[in-house]
């Protein structure tokens, strides 16, 4: 093994040519990206010069804040007074309480959503009015909530917002076709809170169903959250002994 270094040999002239061509090629390309990335504002680290150069914010308006923009003033609300005796039944997501019922009325234990508003009814009373080929048919007291406002800064418009969810009601839960006879629409004061309430009576025809009509209460309850309280009350015409209770716990809601 020799101990003396070699000497490297040298390297053709030609390839040395090509090399340094497409070096410069290289490089050539590189300032043709970088000058355009520059020219669209592109490059990393670029702030944006003018407002145009910032994207729009994504509108995440509820449904019923796009379609029912909000009051220029609020109504005064009243009093709220105190809570009528006896038992209650207390919906502390959705913010209000309200008189409960005895027998026949059950505590209600499900999530059930229906309509395109999709408002969430976790809290109430019911009972089985009858059994029909469609299932079970029921009288019910329900409470939930639904978004209604962006914040909670907005004066919610309650009679745009409540004509929304009872006409969602009638198309979404009763049989079709189906005609409707309104009986109240107002706006009130529930438990010091401003309201509005909606009762109709809807007549349907179902095959195999006894009930062909229906006293239906919807009330729509401001409680100072982005999520309107919402009530619903129905009493099928086989049970009509309990038509009472629509306004009655309707005036007896309370904010919670």
């Amino acid at each position: 093994m020799s101990t003396h270094p070699q000497t490297p040999p040298r390297m053709d002239p030609k390839v040395l040519r090509w090399f340094v061509v497409a070096g410069i090629g290289i490089v050539a390309i590189g300032l043709v990206i970088v000058i355009a990335l520059a020219a669209q504002g592109a490059l990393p680290g670029d702030k944006p010069q003018s407002a145009n150069d910032y994207s729009a914010p994504k509108d995440d308006k509820p449904f019923l804040a796009e379609q029912c923009p909000p009051l220029a003033s609020s109504p005064e609300q009243g009093e709220p007074g105190p809570p009528p005796e006896g038992d209650r039944t207390v919906d502390q997501k959705s913010g209000i309480s309200y008189r409960a019922y005895g027998d026949p009325w059950k505590p209600w234990h499900d999530d059930w959503r229906m309509g395109e508003l999709e408002v969430s009814y976790r809290v109430g009373q019911y009972f089985v009015t009858e059994n029909y080929p469609g299932g079970e048919y029921l009288a019910s007291i329900l409470s939930g909530s639904v978004p209604a406002r962006v914040n909670d800064g907005a004066d919610l418009d309650l009679q745009c917002t409540a004509k929304l969810v009872a006409a969602d009601v009638r198309a979404s839960y009763y049989p079709k076709p189906n005609t409707m006879e309104t009986l109240r629409d107002e706006r009130i004061d529930i438990g010091g809170r401003s309201a509005w309430v909606v009762r109709m009576r809807i007549h349907f025809d179902e095959e195999g169903l006894t009930a062909k009509d229906e006293l239906v209460g919807v009330a729509l309850i401001d409680v100072g959250r982005p999520e309107a309280a919402v009530l619903y009350v129905s009493v099928p015409s086989t049970h009509k002994q309990f038509d009472w209770i629509v306004d009655d716990v309707m005036e007896s809601v309370r904010v919670v």
